[in-house]
């Protein structure tokens, strides 16, 4: 059953990236929206979810903030340690992005959409209800996984077909994690942990890449009203599934 409702989360997926190409005209629009839903992903999901799992301190702060820190700061590392390679071989530090910074944050999605696969197989084995629940939570937010893989992918340099790629690997992986639950679970504080730094690693890219690239040439008030419909749109996920 839990594979088989992590079939629509795969449908979803292909659904949110299917309509990030196809308002490519818009791409300002795009952007703000990608923008505001990753703000809401963080802040709203899995923020608190770390949180919860992952409730152990350390010298008085919770681990998951630390990670969550901890990966902002290795995102940025990561993107200063890139700029730095394109300016020492001549390129254009403003210029040019780097497609490896795209492949690694879709891949971090890939990640986080595979726990998502998790959460339904393992809520599935505590009953029907609870696996409803987290299910219809995780198809909901999918659509906005889709979304930002893709456009996180082609924002960077990627060519079409790695994108594409990108987006089916992260339209598999509901399926794969929730087919994982029947062979072996992940231990509640591990989750946490992982959640806390993916969380960081998301929030660098849509304050610092995203949202920026968003209003460079279009500071319109409609990209700002897409990024705040981005972030209303989670928090109403997060609010039906609970």
């Amino acid at each position: 059953m839990a594979v088989f409702v992590a079939l629509g989360a795969f449908l979803m997926t292909l659904a949110g990236g299917w309509t990030a190409q196809r308002v490519t005209d818009r791409r300002h629009l795009v952007l703000g929206l990608a923008g505001g839903l990753m703000l809401g992903v963080v802040g709203l999901d899995l923020l608190p979810e770390a949180l919860e799992a992952a409730g152990d301190e350390v010298f008085g702060v919770p681990a998951a903030l630390l990670l969550f820190v901890a990966g902002f700061l290795f995102a940025h590392l990561v993107e200063r340690l890139l700029a730095a390679r394109r300016a020492a071989h001549g390129a254009d530090e403003h210029g040019h992005r780097s497609p490896q910074v795209g492949l690694t944050a879709a891949a971090a999605m890939v990640g986080h959409s595979a726990m998502d696969g998790v959460a339904i197989g393992a809520a599935f084995q505590v009953g029907g209800g609870m696996g409803a629940a987290v299910a219809m939570a995780v198809i909901a937010h999918d659509f906005a996984d889709g979304f930002n893989t893709y456009t996180l992918t082609s924002l960077y340099g990627n060519a079409r077909r790695r994108a594409v790629a990108m987006l089916f690997a992260d339209a598999c992986a509901p399926v794969l994690g929730a087919a994982s639950t029947l062979l072996f679970t992940i231990p509640e504080q591990a989750l946490g942990a992982y959640l806390g730094l993916f969380g960081g690693v998301l929030l660098y890219l849509a304050a610092a890449e995203i949202l920026p690239e968003a209003h460079h040439e279009h500071p319109a008030r409609s990209t700002l009203l897409c990024t705040v419909a981005g972030a209303a749109f989670i928090w109403l996920v997060v609010g039906v599934a609970e």
